[in-house]
């Protein structure tokens, strides 16, 4: 399985114990079955949101720095060049996601993001929350 996470699910794995923490463990733990993906304009973004004051507790609570958590996931993904960046969601930053998940042939884009749910798909891509990824994964492990 091929997956490119967006940005909100990303900060939610990594400061909170959450679904989306749930599914980054997953995919840490099967890389040779779920491979991870990320094109160079995702972190940039990770690390501005890292960057936020109202995220400066969070990150304390787990006695991080924003750029140790984003070299932490830095290693978790692989980088992928985009062709070409679609101009599909009202969000720059969605068609960025849009653009490494074809890069990627990526199976699934998991977000958080309405605007990029409500597509729903995109060029044979599913766009699924991080708890119907779970699910999905768990239907996949049971074939």
């Amino acid at each position: 399985m091929r997956l490119v996470l967006d940005t909100n699910v990303v900060v939610s794995a990594l400061l909170w114990r959450g679904t989306p923490y749930r599914l980054l463990a997953t995919i840490r733990r099967e890389p040779e079955t779920i491979q991870l993906f990320s094109s160079e304009t995702l972190p940039v973004e990770l690390g501005e949101v890292l960057n936020r004051p109202h995220l400066a507790k969070p990150l304390a609570a787990i006695g991080r720095k924003p750029a140790d958590v984003l070299a932490d996931y830095a290693q978790a993904v692989e980088i992928v060049t985009p062709r070409h960046v679609p101009t599909i969601a009202r969000d720059p930053d969605d068609d960025q996601v849009l653009a490494c998940a074809l890069a990627a042939q990526a199976n699934i884009i998991v977000s958080g993001d309405d605007d990029l749910l409500s597509l729903g798909r995109f060029q044979n891509i599913s766009i699924l929350t991080a708890a119907q990824t779970v699910d999905a994964m768990s239907e996949s492990d049971q074939k």
